[in-house]
Order: structure tokens, then C-alpha cells, then sequence
């Protein structure tokens, strides 16, 4: 069994998550997952209830879950949010600063690799959604 990566420090939700339409059907949901196609935005109404999302990668090339990340972090959800499927190592840190703070690959990772992932930039140069300071921000500070 892949260990689930996780940089959280709640405990971790112990029920499977629903697909978004399902989720949008009940109202004792708390976990969802969101697969390529959906549409982040319909979750907007719901962040307060959820505590775990779950985003679909079905190939490392399919980078529609970046963007369901970024529009959920930038709506203030802080719940855990989750990449699963084809999640390479030399994404991790991509995912991260779009918000991800939990990974679940289909193949187990290295962890000095994923290590090594998370430590190669430690400066960024965009807004990110996992709270790291610009390095531009820190010049005119």
C-alpha cells in the first residue's frame, strides 16, 4: 500500500470521500473528490462542511487539478486538500505552492527524493497558496 504524504497536523479524515455530485446531494458529506471536468467553483457554498478534498490526477500531464487547488485555497478553504493518482515526485512542489498539503501517489515516492523536492527552491517568485512569502515582497519590505 503508497503511504499518503501529509503536512497537516489535524487528524486525518477516516471516511472516503464522494464524487461532487454525490457531495452536492447530501448534507452529511465531509470529504469529496473532485476528478477532471469537474468544477471546483460548485463547491464554494460547502467549505465550511468539508474537511478533506481530494483531487484527481489521472495522468501527470493533466493539470486541471492545479487550478481546482488555487480556486478553493483562494476562497479560504483550509481543510486538508489532497493530490491522488499520477503524482510524480518532480511535481510535489508545484502542487504544494497551489495549496496541496497532502499527496497520495499511485506509486510510493522516495522520501529523500520528495525531501529533496520541497528544499530545491526555498525562495518563490509568485503568490502561492501554501503561505510562502514572494521573494519580491521581502526586497521592498
Amino acid at each position: 500500500m503508497v503511504e499518503t504524504l501529509r503536512y497537516r497536523d489535524d487528524e486525518p479524515v477516516d471516511h472516503p470521500a464522494v464524487t461532487v455530485d454525490s457531495f452536492l446531494d447530501q448534507s452529511n458529506a465531509t470529504a469529496v473528490r473532485i476528478e477532471p471536468g469537474d468544477d471546483a467553483r460548485e463547491l464554494l457554498p460547502h467549505l465550511e462542511r468539508l474537511a478533506l478534498v481530494e483531487v484527481n490526477f489521472p495522468a501527470f500531464g493533466d493539470g486541471r487539478g492545479y487550478s481546482s487547488a488555487r480556486i478553493l485555497r483562494e476562497a479560504g478553504y483550509e481543510g486538508e486538500l489532497r493530490a491522488v493518482g499520477d503524482v510524480l515526485v518532480d511535481q510535489l512542489a508545484y502542487m504544494r505552492r497551489c495549496g496541496f498539503d497532502a499527496f497520495e501517489p499511485d506509486q510510493q515516492l522516495d522520501k529523500d527524493d520528495v525531501k529533496a523536492a520541497f528544499e530545491r527552491w526555498p525562495e518563490v517568485y509568485q503568490n502561492t497558496g501554501d503561505g510562502r512569502t514572494p521573494i519580491w515582497t521581502k526586497r521592498h519590505a
